[in-house]
């Protein structure tokens, strides 16, 4: 195992995670009081867990943070947060397609990071097969969930 090479892919990714994390919160409170909201608090108290793994998954390996890219990634969600979104103000159809796109890509990105793990797991004893499966099985579960709204919420906007 090149610990270089992997300790970089999961300071990258852990950067990534702190986007999701801060996308998830966003588009769960902007979807409160909506048929959205329950699942979205869920996937987002989910992505939080998931973030906590990573996190966990690090210091077992002996890794830390890369604390300029995870303060880079919040400031790159923040600035995200300025896109036109068809209305002046408040949250439009179109945010919720968009936002919901994100959360598809984040966990995409997020399911690769427990497979790539999955497939160094057998020759490195800190890594915990089970967990990882558990992960995966997750995000494949987070992302049919959020396909779905992603569809209803893109019928909904350009029907």
């Amino acid at each position: 195992m090149d610990e270089k090479l992997l300790r970089i892919y999961l300071q990258d990714h852990l950067a990534g995670s702190t986007v999701g994390v801060e996308l998830a919160r966003r588009t769960r409170g902007a979807n409160e009081g909506t048929e959205y909201g329950p699942p979205l608090a869920q996937i987002a108290a989910e992505i939080e867990a998931d973030r906590r793994h990573l996190q966990g998954i690090m210091e077992d390996l002996g890794f830390g943070g890369d604390k300029l890219k995870n303060i880079a990634a919040w400031g790159v969600e923040k600035a995200g947060r300025l896109k036109l979104n068809g209305q002046l103000t408040g949250y439009s159809p179109l945010s919720r397609v968009v936002e919901l796109e994100g959360l598809l890509t984040g966990i995409t990105g997020k399911r690769a990071v427990w497979v790539t793990l999955l497939e160094v797991a057998p020759g490195e004893q800190r890594l915990d097969a089970a967990l990882l499966e558990r992960l995966r099985d997750r995000a494949d579960a987070q992302r049919a969930t959020v396909e779905d709204l992603r569809e209803k919420a893109a019928r909904e906007a350009f029907a």
